[in-house]
Formats: C-alpha cells, sequence, structure tokens
C-alpha cells in the first residue's frame, strides 16, 4: 500500500516539473537517395569563407607588387627606349648651346641605356674631336664602324680626325670608304661634292698633283650643294705645283668670283671681312703668277685690286706693301 502511494507521488512531481529542452535528434535515414546534412553544410560554408579570404589577400598583394600584371614589361622597355632618344636629344642640344662636357654626358647616359644607335657614337665622337680628346673621339668612331661597315659619316668623321692627326694616308683611305659607302646610298646626308673636295685636299697635301686636280675638278662638276672658293684655290695650287700657271691664274680668278657672288649673303661683318681678306690673298697670288708668264699690266691690275681690298679692311701695313710692289712694276 505504502509502495503504490509513493509510486504515485513519482509521478505527480515528474508531471509537475517543467520540461526541460530536449535535445534534437536527427532521425535516421532511411530513404535509399543520399540524404541532407545541415551540419555538414554549415562546415563547407566556414572553408569556402575563409579560402576565399585568403585568395582575396594574395591578389591584392600580387597586383600591388606588379606580379599579377602581364603588361608589365612592354611598357618598361618602351620607356627605356624613349628615355634614351631624350637623352640623345638633350645632348645634341647642348653641343649646339657650346656644353660641350655636358652633351657628352647626356649622350653616355643615351650609350648606356643598353639601345644605343651607332649615331650617338658618331655625335659623341664628334663632340670629343671638337674637345681636342682625339683618343676617345677615335674609339667612338671606330665602334661606329664596327657596328656598320657601311656608315659614311662614321669614315668622314674619322677621315677628319687623321687629318688633324696628319695621318694624311688613313684620312685618304676613310674617304674613300665614305665616297663608296655615299655611292651605294640613296639617303646619306653626306655630298660627293664635299667628299672629292677633301679628297683633293688629301692629295695636295700628300703631293698627289694630278690626283689632286682630277678630285677637285670632280667636286666642282657636282651639281648638289654650294661652290667653296677654295676648292678653285686649292686646284690653283695643284696646277702652280704642275707648272701650269695660265690655269692656277684662272682657278684664282674663279675663286675671286665665288667670293664675289656670296660676300652679300654672309651673316656678320667678321665674315665678310675674312672673305675679303682671301680675296685679297688671291690676288696676290694671281700678280705672282703673271710676273712667271711675263704679263706684267695683268701683274698690276692683281696687285691694285688687292690694294683696294687691304684699304677697305683699313689694313695699312699692307697697303704700304702692295704700293711698294706696284711702284717696282712702274
Amino acid at each position: 500500500m505504502k509502495k503504490n502511494t509513493a509510486a504515485k507521488n513519482s509521478k505527480a512531481k515528474r508531471a509537475a516539473a517543467p520540461a526541460r529542452a530536449a535535445k534534437p535528434v536527427v532521425a535516421p535515414c532511411k530513404s535509399a537517395k543520399p540524404c541532407f546534412n545541415p551540419w555538414s553544410l554549415s562546415i563547407y560554408i566556414y572553408w569556402f569563407i575563409i579560402l576565399f579570404f585568403i585568395a582575396a589577400t594574395f591578389y591584392i598583394l600580387g597586383r600591388s607588387h606588379g606580379v599579377l600584371t602581364k603588361t608589365t614589361a612592354a611598357p618598361v622597355a618602351e620607356e627605356t627606349l624613349m628615355q634614351g632618344n631624350d637623352y640623345y636629344n638633350a645632348g645634341k642640344s647642348k653641343m649646339l648651346a657650346g656644353d660641350l662636357d655636358g652633351a657628352i654626358a647626356e649622350l653616355t647616359t643615351a650609350i648606356e641605356a643598353n639601345n644605343a644607335t651607332n649615331d650617338a657614337y658618331i655625335l659623341r665622337g664628334e663632340i670629343y674631336m671638337q674637345a681636342g680628346n682625339y683618343r676617345a673621339a677615335l674609339a667612338d668612331f671606330n665602334t661606329a664602324i664596327e657596328n656598320d661597315a657601311t656608315n659614311g659619316v662614321a669614315y668622314y668623321d674619322r677621315a677628319l680626325l687623321n687629318t688633324r692627326l696628319e695621318d694624311y694616308n688613313a684620312a685618304l683611305n676613310d674617304i674613300n670608304n665614305a665616297l663608296a659607302s655615299v655611292a651605294s646610298s640613296s639617303d646619306s646626308i653626306l655630298q660627293m661634292r664635299d667628299l672629292y673636295a677633301k679628297r683633293g685636299q688629301l692629295n695636295l697635301w700628300l703631293k698627289n698633283w694630278d690626283g689632286a686636280v682630277a678630285d677637285y675638278t670632280n667636286s666642282l662638276a657636282r651639281p648638289d650643294g654650294v661652290v667653296n672658293p677654295s676648292v678653285y684655290a686649292e686646284r690653283a695650287e695643284a696646277y702652280t705645283a704642275l707648272g701650269n700657271y695660265a690655269a692656277a691664274i684662272s682657278d684664282y680668278e674663279s675663286a675671286v668670283r665665288v667670293i664675289s657672288e656670296q660676300i652679300q649673303g654672309t651673316a656678320t661683318m667678321e665674315a665678310r671681312e675674312a672673305q675679303s681678306a682671301r680675296a685679297m690673298g688671291y690676288f696676290e697670288k694671281s700678280a705672282a703668277l703673271n710676273l712667271q708668264l711675263g704679263n706684267i699690266a695683268a701683274a698690276r691690275n692683281d696687285l691694285e685690286s688687292a690694294r683696294t681690298i687691304a684699304a677697305a679692311l683699313n689694313d695699312a701695313e699692307t697697303v704700304e706693301r702692295l704700293e711698294g710692289l706696284i711702284s717696282e712694276l712702274n
């Protein structure tokens, strides 16, 4: 009787106590198809979010360091090329402004940019030659010729340098190469007139009188460029050495005529005076040759023309000397 009463009381207490939350129980999957598990899905979402943020972090870092940018290399190469060209132009501008050291520095930077053209070596060589650094100039001209054995400008510049060094045979060889280069090129900046005149001068100094006359004649026959009165005067010297005084006198007359035609277009008073002084000298040389031929009247006319120029130049000493010679002829 007591046991029954205790059991009833126990049931009554459990019934009266508040209900406790029970843990959810996932019913076992009895289907043949794969069952949906919400707990496993949440794990996948969690790892997906983590991997997304890791990938995004590396992508941002990669862009900031240029790792993922595929077009980085091309603009750098183009920029280097442009800078090399800019240094070349800057060097040329400084050379024209008279800043030889600055020009050499700019061109050296252009050459060291690993995309230097022969123009940079040639221009730097010309500036070195102008500055009196002949060894450095020769090295640059040699490099230009090694890079391009048909570069007429490099040969011509090296000929000018060898002329300064008084190595006339080497200069003559370079002029011959420059002539061959220009003859095979239609866009050379060099003119055949100037090249023949330069070779004529070298032959004159080497006492190859006939070669000098031939080269000067070829120079004067060219249609390109402007006639230099010195070409006539130097051919006159070659004719004089050959004993052809009449041809020499004719060339001195032609030299004076060219000067009289060109002197009006001379920019400065100093240049006009220099041209006039050259003409005066040609008149004196012509007078000496006329005396050799017994042409006293022609010699007197030449001396009087020279005296007129000397008076215009206010060269009293030369005027006095020429008047003395004229008096002797009278």
